[in-house]
């Protein structure tokens, strides 16, 4: 230390001996370090917020900053992509429901299997509470079939209110028109060139392509890895807007509270 002694290097530095000599047990993030890459491996496309929630209600007690330094240390921290987005001058306010089947959203998405061909999917979704109703992959998804995915959530939900979709060509056949007018569903066409006026449904397309098709870009066996994910995305995926409930929990709270106010009225 140029000729100094630690206790004068210190008295210099403004640092106390004892940080000069603390070395960290790493031995005691093990615990911490297994729980994460649990988590991780379970829920690959996860940041450290949902990793961390996760844990918490996985009944771990570790505080956020020991979590999040191992959550660092281990490089599962992701860059932020840094994109330009113009500011949004009149933005179109997007209702939520207030109760179930009150309006659900559907859009397609495509991507390429690894021998080069192109497949869709057809995707369904509840406003109220996120929940996924249906994932359909196919290399060609018609207007005909679009209909049977409706008709067989219908089977266990009931028909919605309304639909909100863009104006694809599925949506705006005379087939889905006819479809809607006999079970009285109101199709809410969002305006040309206004993806959020579907926000829900955009934030989702993201979620799933972040989490399965990117990661699974090569497999032919995206539809049985779609329907695991959509299975955990339901019962164990818990959203910020839902009050860290998942889909399923809260959709049963909301349930309890129906029945909770009508008990008392």
């Amino acid at each position: 230390m140029h000729g100094l002694s630690l206790r004068a290097a210190c008295q210099i530095l403004n640092l106390s001996r004892s940080v000069y000599r603390y070395r960290p047990d790493t031995a005691k993030d093990t615990p911490v370090i297994e729980a994460i890459q649990a988590v991780v491996e379970e829920f690959p496309g996860w940041g450290f917020p949902k990793v961390y929630k996760t844990l918490r209600r996985r009944g771990y007690g570790w505080n956020h900053k020991r979590v999040h330094r191992v959550y660092c240390l281990l490089r599962l921290n992701k860059r932020r992509k840094g994109k330009r987005r113009l500011p949004t001058r009149n933005p179109e306010p997007l209702a939520v429901p207030s109760m179930a089947n009150q309006c659900w959203s559907m859009d397609f998405m495509s991507d390429t299997l690894r021998d080069g061909r192109r497949f869709r999917t057809f995707n369904v979704l509840e406003d109220f509470n996120r929940e996924i109703l249906a994932i359909e992959v196919d290399l060609n998804l018609p207007a005909a079939r679009v209909i049977r995915v409706l008709d067989r959530i219908a089977e266990q939900k009931d028909y919605p209110e309304k639909i909100r979709c863009d104006n694809g060509p599925e949506f705006v056949s005379i087939a889905l028109a006819g479809w809607a007018e006999d079970h009285a569903v109101h199709l809410d066409f969002i305006k040309p060139g206004k993806p959020t006026q579907n926000s829900y449904f955009e934030r989702f397309n993201r979620t799933y392509r972040d989490e399965i098709l990117d990661l699974y870009l090569s497999s032919s066996q995206v539809g049985d890895l779609t329907k695991e994910w959509m299975t955990k995305c339901n019962e164990q995926r818990h959203h910020d807007s839902l009050g860290d409930l998942t889909p399923i929990e809260y959709l049963v709270a909301a349930k309890q509270a129906e029945n909770s106010s009508n008990a008392w009225s």
